[in-house]
């Protein structure tokens, strides 16, 4: 599942609008590696730019912890493009759209590693909140196959007196039309609606958490600061 971002014109025509823009409160982390420097970043992730041309982006992995999101991703400016990977730790949180995606992979998560048996009315549906069923499940992040092929999915149950048991999932193919997991397609439907909200978030859509005035309309996004990081381990 490829997604585009804005990609810029050359150096010499985007460097006055880079300057002034919203993405210069970006921070770099020096102790990152080379290939997530600012110059290299800032023309790639923030808010759509009138001024840019799609490039590709393959979200590989994503995590949140603490509401913030962390993402390992790779960009090309075409299909023929080298891949360039980055690594990218968002300092806002997430928004909710983002967490109620990642919700309804829960479900998946209980089946695949077999916490949990499937009954009438199991499935909650799109909307809703998850049943209580599901009270002590959380999604904590995901891995995809190569070429996006396929994903691990990685949670966690609460347990008695607060203690936490990880979960992974086994690897699920998409393409493996033998598989034994009887809801591969639905889990594939569900995981596109998490990495779109994914790719909003690399694109600025968070939560904006500042306190109002008594009278001022809440406004659900804002820019998104990003911290390059290290690849996840």
């Amino acid at each position: 599942m490829h997604r585009r971002l804005p990609f810029p014109r050359p150096a010499s025509a985007a460097v006055a609008p880079l300057l002034s823009s919203p993405l210069s409160r970006f921070q770099p982390n020096h102790n990152a590696a080379p290939a997530t420097t600012m110059s290299q970043l800032l023309p790639i992730v923030g808010p759509n730019s009138p001024e840019a041309t799609a490039s590709i982006i393959t979200i590989q992995r994503a995590k949140l912890k603490d509401q913030q999101l962390s993402c390992e991703f790779t960009e090309q400016r075409t299909d023929d493009a080298p891949p360039r990977t980055f690594a990218l730790t968002c300092a806002e949180h997430v928004h909710p759209d983002l967490t109620h995606a990642l919700t309804r992979l829960v479900p998946h998560l209980c089946l695949l590693t077999e916490q949990l048996t499937e009954t009438a009315d199991y499935w909650p549906d799109e909307a809703e909140e998850l049943p209580a069923l599901f009270e002590s499940f959380k999604i904590t992040g995901f891995s995809m196959g190569r070429h996006q092929s396929g994903v691990t999915l990685i949670g966690q149950r609460e347990l008695t007196g607060g203690r936490v048991l990880n979960l992974t999932t086994p690897y699920q193919s998409f393409d493996d039309e033998q598989a034994a997991y009887t809801y591969t397609g639905l889990l594939e439907a569900t995981l596109a609606t998490a990495l779109s909200e994914v790719e909003a978030a690399l694109r600025g859509k968070c939560t904006d958490y500042r306190q109002l005035d008594m009278f001022e309309q809440p406004n659900s996004t804002t820019i998104l600061p990003f911290v390059p990081t290290p690849p996840l381990a």
